[in-house]
């Protein structure tokens, strides 16, 4: 890494770190002061309510990640802008491109981190922290309450045309009790089991005090019955992870649960594939929500560029200009995000466009007044 690189560099991670910090030392005062009373019937010590906010903290980052490197973006270049440190870069044949390499290089990072946090931490934050908030309670209410145990489960494989009817399930093992499964053999014969337990191991299904019966339609309908203290099947397709997405999809018909919903990619695309036969508006939210996902690491870089024509012009600024610019920006592609995706989910636009078209405009946008930057 050259010497300019590694000053650029300096000079843009130590805002940012205090960008970063404000944000989360603000967002964690305002939080805990509304959520407090909750706290106190909850009867959470301090090193509980620090797990709280330690699991909720990625969903945290997603959002003002972006804020704060643009905010820090805006004061770096401001600050060489108005000592002409730009301007002497540029004169010892350094183009304003090169020279903001390094700018490109940690939205790059910040992208990366924004996927994997919306992939892998994200979408379990929030049960998570139910479950903290719930760790108190008597045993009767913990047991209906908790997070992880769901009872009465009906999951429906459409694709393979399987129906599952669950006693109780185990979010976080899962395990399952008093489990029925009814399918369709390739033979048209129907199969039905009853289990008391079973569980998913080394990829296939373990069912124990199974009974099972065989339905054939043809010529004359008739049952086979049997029991068996222990039975494998390897055809089941189904996962836990499948049942999980089904339940978490389930729980999102509230509006304001909806609303709060970050679903990962790899939960959209097995709940589409459990259900090919979904409604046109619903197929059409789903799509939407995924090329969103898809979209959304980028706006790190889309800040990269809408800060560099408002911070690199030469000449002695007010440092304040840069951050009264950078609340515009925010706002403005925010807004234009949230119009793009309503409009998607509506149907007036393709979910591709409405998902792209936010990061395109404001984009392309930078492109051009960076390339006029003189």
């Amino acid at each position: 890494m050259r010497l300019l690189d590694r000053y650029l560099l300096r000079e843009l991670l130590v805002p940012l770190a205090y960008c970063l910090g404000g944000f989360l030392i603000f967002w964690i005062a305002f939080d805990l002061l509304g959520d407090l009373e909750r706290f106190q019937a909850a009867r959470l010590t301090a090193g509980e309510v620090v797990e709280y906010y330690l699991v909720t903290l990625p969903e945290v980052l997603v959002t003002i990640g972006p804020v704060a490197l643009l905010l820090a973006l805006l004061y770096a270049l401001s600050h060489h802008a108005r000592y002409n440190e730009l301007t002497a870069i540029r004169a010892a044949g350094v183009s304003l491109w090169r020279a903001c390499l390094p700018y490109f290089g940690v939205g790059l990072v910040f992208s990366a981190g924004v996927f994997a946090l919306n992939e892998l931490w994200v979408p379990r934050g929030q049960e998570q922290g139910e479950r903290i908030l719930h760790r108190r309670e008597s045993d009767t209410a913990a047991e209906s309450r908790r997070a992880r145990w769901q009872r009465n489960v009906a999951f429906h494989n459409e694709r393979h045309r399987r129906l599952w009817n669950i006693g109780l399930y185990d979010r976080d093992t899962g395990a399952l009790w008093n489990v029925n499964v009814d399918w369709e053999l390739e033979n048209g014969m129907r199969r039905r089991i009853a289990a008391r337990y079973g569980i998913y191991t080394n990829g296939a299904w373990v069912f124990y005090g199974v009974r099972q019966l065989f339905f054939t339609p043809q010529p004359e309908p008739r049952w086979e019955t049997g029991e068996t203290n222990r039975l494998e099947l390897v055809e089941l397709s189904e996962t836990p992870s499948q049942i999980n997405t089904e339940l978490r999809f389930a729980s999102l018909e509230g509006a304001r649960a909806a609303k709060r919903a970050r679903l990962s990619l790899r939960e959209i695309r097995e709940y589409q594939d459990l259900h090919p036969a979904l409604p046109e508006a619903a197929r059409r939210k789903l799509a939407t929500q995924f090329h969103a996902r898809l979209a959304e690491p980028w706006v790190c870089l889309v800040v990269v560029l809408m800060a560099i024509p408002f911070g690199a012009p030469g000449g002695r600024r007010n440092v304040f200009a840069g951050v009264a610019a950078s609340i515009f920006l925010v706002f403005g592609f925010f807004f234009t995000q949230w119009l793009a995706l309503a409009l998607g989910m509506g149907g007036h636009l393709p979910p591709v466009v409405a998902a792209w078209l936010p990061h395109t405009v404001f984009g392309l946008g930078g492109l051009v007044l960076t390339w006029r930057v003189r």
